[in-house]
Protein backbone atom coordinates (compact mmCIF):
# COMPACT_ATOMS: atom_id res chain seq x y z
CA UNK A 1 0.00 0.00 0.00
CA UNK A 2 1.02 3.47 -0.92
CA UNK A 3 -1.33 5.81 -0.47
CA UNK A 4 -2.95 6.26 3.00
CA UNK A 5 -6.89 5.37 3.60
CA UNK A 6 -7.81 9.16 4.26
CA UNK A 7 -6.48 11.51 1.96
CA UNK A 8 -4.64 14.36 2.23
CA UNK A 9 -5.83 17.51 1.33
CA UNK A 10 -2.23 19.11 0.80
CA UNK A 11 -2.14 16.54 -2.32
CA UNK A 12 -5.69 17.14 -3.65
CA UNK A 13 -6.06 20.56 -6.18
CA UNK A 14 -7.86 23.27 -5.18
CA UNK A 15 -10.10 22.91 -7.98
CA UNK A 16 -11.03 19.71 -6.27
CA UNK A 17 -11.32 21.18 -2.83
CA UNK A 18 -7.93 20.76 -1.39
CA UNK A 19 -4.83 23.19 -0.98
CA UNK A 20 -2.50 21.99 -3.98
CA UNK A 21 -2.09 24.30 -6.64
CA UNK A 22 -1.38 23.22 -10.04
CA UNK A 23 2.27 24.29 -10.42
CA UNK A 24 3.26 22.18 -7.16
CA UNK A 25 1.11 19.13 -8.67
CA UNK A 26 3.41 19.71 -11.87
CA UNK A 27 6.70 19.81 -9.72
CA UNK A 28 5.26 16.27 -7.96
CA UNK A 29 5.30 15.24 -11.04
CA UNK A 30 8.55 16.00 -12.20
CA UNK A 31 10.08 15.25 -8.99
CA UNK A 32 8.66 11.66 -9.28
CA UNK A 33 9.60 11.13 -12.68
CA UNK A 34 13.19 12.17 -11.53
CA UNK A 35 12.99 9.86 -9.17
CA UNK A 36 12.00 6.71 -11.24
CA UNK A 37 14.25 8.21 -14.35
CA UNK A 38 17.35 7.64 -11.74
CA UNK A 39 16.65 4.33 -11.51
CA UNK A 40 15.44 3.18 -15.02
CA UNK A 41 18.58 1.67 -15.82
CA UNK A 42 17.84 -1.90 -13.68
CA UNK A 43 14.38 -2.21 -15.80
CA UNK A 44 16.23 -1.45 -18.99
CA UNK A 45 19.35 -3.65 -18.07
CA UNK A 46 16.59 -6.86 -18.29
CA UNK A 47 14.18 -5.42 -20.47
CA UNK A 48 15.66 -3.17 -23.31
CA UNK A 49 13.11 -3.54 -25.41
CA UNK A 50 10.15 -2.52 -23.36
CA UNK A 51 9.42 1.04 -23.44
CA UNK A 52 6.39 1.24 -21.18
CA UNK A 53 8.29 2.60 -18.16
CA UNK A 54 9.95 5.24 -19.87
CA UNK A 55 7.10 6.23 -21.82
CA UNK A 56 5.47 6.79 -18.28
CA UNK A 57 8.62 8.77 -16.93
CA UNK A 58 8.08 10.73 -20.57
CA UNK A 59 3.94 11.13 -20.37
CA UNK A 60 4.42 12.54 -16.76
CA UNK A 61 6.75 15.27 -17.95
CA UNK A 62 4.53 15.96 -21.25
CA UNK A 63 1.61 16.21 -18.83
CA UNK A 64 3.11 18.87 -16.88
CA UNK A 65 3.62 20.38 -20.35
CA UNK A 66 0.48 20.38 -21.65
CA UNK A 67 1.06 18.04 -24.40
CA UNK A 68 -0.81 15.09 -22.70
CA UNK A 69 -4.19 14.41 -20.99
CA UNK A 70 -3.91 13.27 -17.27
CA UNK A 71 -5.87 10.27 -18.75
CA UNK A 72 -2.92 9.55 -21.01
CA UNK A 73 -0.43 10.07 -18.13
CA UNK A 74 -2.32 7.72 -16.43
CA UNK A 75 -2.71 4.91 -18.59
CA UNK A 76 0.84 5.09 -19.72
CA UNK A 77 1.55 5.32 -15.39
CA UNK A 78 -0.09 2.03 -15.61
CA UNK A 79 1.30 -0.16 -18.85
CA UNK A 80 4.41 0.23 -16.88
CA UNK A 81 3.15 -1.22 -14.08
CA UNK A 82 2.23 -3.66 -16.03
CA UNK A 83 5.77 -4.05 -17.44
CA UNK A 84 6.56 -4.99 -13.76
CA UNK A 85 4.19 -7.77 -13.07
CA UNK A 86 6.36 -10.83 -14.64
CA UNK A 87 9.74 -9.32 -13.50
CA UNK A 88 11.22 -9.63 -10.00
CA UNK A 89 14.07 -7.78 -7.66
CA UNK A 90 15.54 -4.17 -9.18
CA UNK A 91 14.02 -4.24 -12.63
CA UNK A 92 10.48 -4.91 -11.23
CA UNK A 93 10.75 -1.74 -8.44
CA UNK A 94 11.90 0.62 -10.77
CA UNK A 95 9.18 -0.52 -13.63
CA UNK A 96 6.35 0.74 -10.55
CA UNK A 97 8.57 3.71 -9.83
CA UNK A 98 7.86 4.64 -13.22
CA UNK A 99 4.39 3.49 -12.85
CA UNK A 100 3.69 5.14 -9.88
CA UNK A 101 5.45 8.44 -11.56
CA UNK A 102 2.75 8.54 -14.43
CA UNK A 103 0.13 8.27 -11.58
CA UNK A 104 1.22 11.66 -10.30
CA UNK A 105 -0.65 13.41 -13.27
CA UNK A 106 -4.16 11.50 -12.07
CA UNK A 107 -3.02 11.50 -8.01
CA UNK A 108 -0.36 14.30 -6.69
CA UNK A 109 0.02 11.87 -3.93
CA UNK A 110 1.86 8.84 -5.91
CA UNK A 111 4.66 10.88 -5.85
CA UNK A 112 5.75 9.27 -2.94
CA UNK A 113 5.31 5.52 -4.69
CA UNK A 114 7.59 6.79 -7.34
CA UNK A 115 10.48 7.71 -4.74
CA UNK A 116 9.84 4.60 -2.65
CA UNK A 117 9.62 2.09 -5.70
CA UNK A 118 13.06 4.22 -6.61
CA UNK A 119 14.75 3.16 -2.80
CA UNK A 120 13.52 -0.11 -3.17
CA UNK A 121 15.69 -0.90 -6.40
CA UNK A 122 18.55 0.74 -5.34
CA UNK A 123 18.42 -1.55 -2.37
CA UNK A 124 17.80 -4.59 -4.18
CA UNK A 125 20.42 -4.12 -6.62
CA UNK A 126 23.03 -3.63 -3.81
CA UNK A 127 25.71 -5.98 -3.69
CA UNK A 128 26.78 -5.68 0.20
CA UNK A 129 24.82 -2.78 2.60
CA UNK A 130 21.09 -2.73 1.10
CA UNK A 131 20.00 0.15 3.72
CA UNK A 132 23.41 2.11 3.22
CA UNK A 133 22.08 2.09 -1.02
CA UNK A 134 18.88 3.20 0.49
CA UNK A 135 20.13 6.10 2.34
CA UNK A 136 22.23 7.45 -0.51
CA UNK A 137 19.04 6.63 -3.27
CA UNK A 138 16.72 8.87 -0.59
CA UNK A 139 19.42 11.28 -0.24
CA UNK A 140 19.59 11.29 -3.87
CA UNK A 141 16.22 12.20 -4.43
CA UNK A 142 15.80 14.76 -1.35
CA UNK A 143 18.48 16.43 -3.32
CA UNK A 144 16.54 17.49 -6.30
CA UNK A 145 13.60 18.19 -4.46
CA UNK A 146 12.56 22.15 -5.14
CA UNK A 147 12.23 24.50 -2.54
CA UNK A 148 8.64 25.12 -2.87
CA UNK A 149 7.61 21.52 -2.60
CA UNK A 150 10.35 20.35 0.04
CA UNK A 151 8.67 20.69 3.07
CA UNK A 152 5.71 18.88 1.72
CA UNK A 153 7.64 16.03 0.50
CA UNK A 154 9.50 15.38 3.83
CA UNK A 155 6.75 15.73 5.58
CA UNK A 156 4.58 13.01 3.61
CA UNK A 157 7.65 11.36 4.15
CA UNK A 158 7.33 11.10 7.32
CA UNK A 159 3.47 10.61 7.76
CA UNK A 160 3.96 7.69 5.28
CA UNK A 161 6.84 6.03 6.00
CA UNK A 162 5.59 2.65 7.26
CA UNK A 163 3.13 2.25 4.62
CA UNK A 164 6.41 2.78 2.21
CA UNK A 165 8.02 -0.07 3.78
CA UNK A 166 10.24 2.20 6.17
CA UNK A 167 12.23 3.23 3.40
CA UNK A 168 12.90 7.06 4.10
CA UNK A 169 14.33 6.24 7.12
Amino acid sequence: MILPKVRDPRFVTIRRGGTLTDSDHHLLALWAASCAEHVLHLFESVQPQDPRPREAIEGARAWVRGEVTMMQARAAGGHAMGAARDLRGPARHAAYAAGQAGAVAHVAAHELGAAAYAIKAARAVATEDEEAAGRLECQWQRDQLPVSIRELVLDDQRLRNDICWSVFG
